[in-house]
């Protein structure tokens, strides 16, 4: 029987996936990707190993699964969010609000993400899914930028280097809140980081 255009089989499949997935990220978080193992990650999802290593062959599979996972609903979050707003200044705003919320409602999957993604691979040798998702983000950030120079609220200058620094300031202090007590509200973050790239390139 089909549910919403998918089948039983491809209903219970995602269901399963996002079970191990998210149980996957609580081990990778509490423990690092060598400590972890696979019956750790099937015992927090009430799962058999058998049935996870029926979805991933692997740890390491399940580990950059559980990445791409949440790199792609921070991204669709950012999109949604930056065009459900008017004016360049919001749009700013809303991007560093949706990731500095992201960071405080999945600190597991930040943990991961920033702790102990450049040990199991070189950045040299960053899988192909996960730059092409960087740039696709970054270029949707670029063509917002666009937008507001075109209509004159931000001055002509380098898009792309652009877009690069103000991701940046949104990492540098998710990564500040992630490692050291901050003393601030994700709200004060947001109005320091949005003020501080609006004067610097608006027209």
């Amino acid at each position: 029987m089909a549910v919403q255009g998918k089948t039983k089989h491809e209903v219970l499949s995602a269901f399963r996936t996002a079970e191990i997935l998210s149980a996957a990220r609580k081990v990778f978080a509490e423990k690092g990707f060598n400590d972890a193992t696979m019956d750790q990650i099937a015992e927090a999802g009430g799962l058999s190993k058998g049935t996870v290593y029926l979805y991933f062959p692997s740890k390491r599979d399940v580990y950059l699964a559980a990445l791409m996972q949440g790199a792609e609903e921070l991204g669709i979050l950012t999109v949604q969010r930056m065009s459900a707003v008017a004016g360049f200044r919001a749009k700013i705003r809303a991007f560093f609000q949706t990731r500095l919320q992201y960071l405080e409602e999945n600190r597991d999957f930040f943990q991961i993400y920033h702790s102990e993604f450049g040990n199991i691979m070189h950045p040299v040798a960053l899988c192909q899914d996960f730059r092409d998702l960087y740039l696709k983000n970054l270029v949707a950030f670029e063509a917002v930028l666009k937008e507001g120079m075109e209509a004159g609220e931000i001055r002509a200058s380098n898009l792309p280097t652009i877009a690069s620094a103000v991701y940046d300031m949104a990492k540098g202090t998710m990564m500040r809140r992630l490692i050291w007590p901050t003393g601030t509200s994700v709200d004060e973050d947001v109005e320091t980081l949005t003020d501080l790239a609006w004067k610097g390139i608006a027209n």
